[in-house]
């Protein structure tokens, strides 16, 4: 088994061996997704954007598969106290961004943010890269399955509000699904989870990743929430 267990420079690679079977739905849809299939958001022809990652972490809590998740603080100029999962820009010191850049950003971010430990991940896929065009990010979805679960909190409350795991069973219920409707008239999907409303980039990987791994139900997609005008 390979495992993250660096990263400033160590070995970061991908690896399949060892996940449990529930994961299986989750790493069939990463192979054979299609960017266009995420997002009509994608990064550049010319090579413009900011390249950036995010950690996408599923680990196994009391109620089954779950899903590491922040909120960011309400003082930030941008995506103010918008949920997410932990990411960032990359740093030099990450490395290449077309080779194993994006993993150790992931990580490094990851760790930062939440106090994670990266030596207790595994990772094993990574999404094609999508565009975020309001702040120019190109970013690189890295997954992760959470092996060896390490104490996770807020570690800048500057920077973020806190820290939480979400059941892959709440993501599911049709009762938690909702579409976000922005005051600029555009529309996604969303989540009533946690005391949160998860929307925008972060639920739509998370329902992109539901639909496509087969865990999708059935919701109703009238059933709107308006979001702040500030968002």
């Amino acid at each position: 088994m390979t495992r993250a267990s660096d990263t400033q420079g160590g070995p970061v690679a991908l690896s399949k061996e060892g996940l449990p079977g529930w994961l299986d739905p989750v790493v069939y849809a990463v192979e054979t997704v299609q960017p266009l299939q995420l997002s009509r958001f994608l990064p550049p022809e010319n090579g413009a954007g900011r390249q950036s990652a995010v950690l996408i972490l599923f680990g196994e809590g009391e109620r089954g598969p779950e899903l590491l998740l922040m909120e960011r603080a309400s003082s930030l100029r941008s995506h103010a106290g918008q949920p997410s999962f932990p990411g960032g820009a990359l740093d030099p010191e990450d490395g290449d961004p077309k080779a194993d850049g994006p993993l150790r950003a992931a990580l490094r971010e990851a760790e930062e943010e939440t106090g994670l430990d990266p030596a207790g991940v595994q990772l094993f896929g990574v999404l094609p890269k999508l565009y975020i065009p309001i702040s120019s990010f190109v970013v690189t979805p890295v997954l992760g399955w959470w092996r060896e679960p390490s104490p996770v909190g807020v570690v800048d409350p500057n920077e973020t509000a806190r820290v939480f795991t979400v059941p892959v069973a709440d993501l599911t219920d049709p009762a938690h699904r909702v579409t976000a409707v922005h005051p600029r008239g555009h529309q996604g999907p969303a989540f009533l989870v946690e005391s949160a409303l998860v929307w925008g980039f972060t639920a739509g990987i998370i329902d992109r990743l539901l639909h496509y791994a087969g865990w999708e139900r059935p919701w109703d997609r009238a059933k709107q929430v308006p979001l702040d005008w500030r968002s």
